[in-house]
């Protein structure tokens, strides 16, 4: 069956000045899938976030949030959303109890059952009536989460919420970010510099470059046919001549040879390089990753 849409963008822009910085985006989300947002640096992916939440107009295009257009029915479509906006506000001085009770109160029929409900799931029940200084920066992200998922939203968007984190707090908020998802079927927009987390953490991903969106697709299908095989041969001339007669070859700058992974034929091309006096010191399978496919891409730029 297939899933419920709760996000929908269709052809948005927006210009700033005389520069078209959005250039008709158009994506959706589904329920219960994590969906992740990359762009290198000026890409627009912030932009694009901060029109998808309200704080910036769109010059043209639609949103929709759980069918409610957000220009026509902007009340609506925010009671469906959640979001954390580059770093949590929180107030340091109170507990995180009285941070969530003073943000409920801005909500209709949100109270004290919701509040514990929303700690129970970010898992700060023991630390909850502590100041809020006191707390580690993965604590500070899940109140923050905590705070967005008062309202019962049915879309979260988390802008970088690994910023930060050591290695055992992202795989934390990783595992947590999965949990909202799969358990409690909401659908989470994810937008990351870290490109291996995306891997890990998502089901589907849109690359976004100069405005424009250049691929969006599972992250399956996104690095499907992408496996290598990293030779290392000597002599190298001779290495090249056999295996590119063979196949198609990329010679990196390291002295490698590069071709693509084809389990059956590997050892036949190994075979013909040896047959051929030339000597293989070394056949390396690659696996993909994701980081090759942007850079690809979006032609080496950097990550925002």
């Amino acid at each position: 069956m297939e899933k419920k849409i709760t996000l929908a963008v269709e052809n948005l822009k927006k210009v700033i000045g005389k520069r078209e910085i959005i250039k008709g985006l158009t994506f959706d989300l589904h329920e219960g899938e994590v969906f992740g947002f990359l762009g290198p640096n000026g890409a627009g992916k912030t932009t694009t976030i901060r029109m998808l939440v309200g704080l910036i107009k769109p010059t043209s295009g639609t949103i929709y949030i759980c069918g409610s257009n957000v220009a026509e029915k902007f009340q609506d479509a925010m009671s469906n959303l959640g979001c954390i906006v580059e770093n949590p506000e929180l107030y340091p001085y109170l507990s995180g109890y009285n941070n969530l009770l003073h943000f409920a109160r801005m909500l209709e029929g949100i109270g004290e059952e919701r509040i514990k409900e929303v700690t129970e799931l970010v898992g700060l029940t023991d630390r909850i009536h502590d100041k809020v200084k006191t707390y580690s920066l993965g604590m500070r992200q899940r109140l923050g989460i905590a705070q967005a998922l008062l309202g019962r939203p049915k879309v979260l968007i988390l802008d970088e919420p690994t910023n930060g984190l050591d290695p055992a707090g992202i795989r934390e908020m990783r595992q947590f970010i999965r949990f909202l998802a799969e358990q409690e079927g909401l659908s989470v927009l994810v937008s990351s510099h870290l490109l291996s987390e995306i891997q890990l953490l998502c089901d589907r991903v849109a690359i976004i470059s100069k405005g424009t969106i250049i691929k969006i697709d599972t992250v399956e299908q996104l690095l499907a046919n992408r496996e290598r095989v990293v030779w290392r041969i000597s002599p190298l001339e001779k290495g090249k001549q056999v295996l590119g007669s063979l196949t198609a070859i990329e010679v990196k700058e390291d002295g490698t040879v590069v071709t693509e992974f084809n389990e059956q034929k590997t050892s036949e091309w190994n075979k013909q390089l040896v047959t051929a006096g030339v000597s293989v010191t070394e056949i390396n399978r690659k696996m993909p990753v994701l980081e090759d496919l942007f850079l690809e891409l979006t032609g080496g730029d950097s990550i925002e």
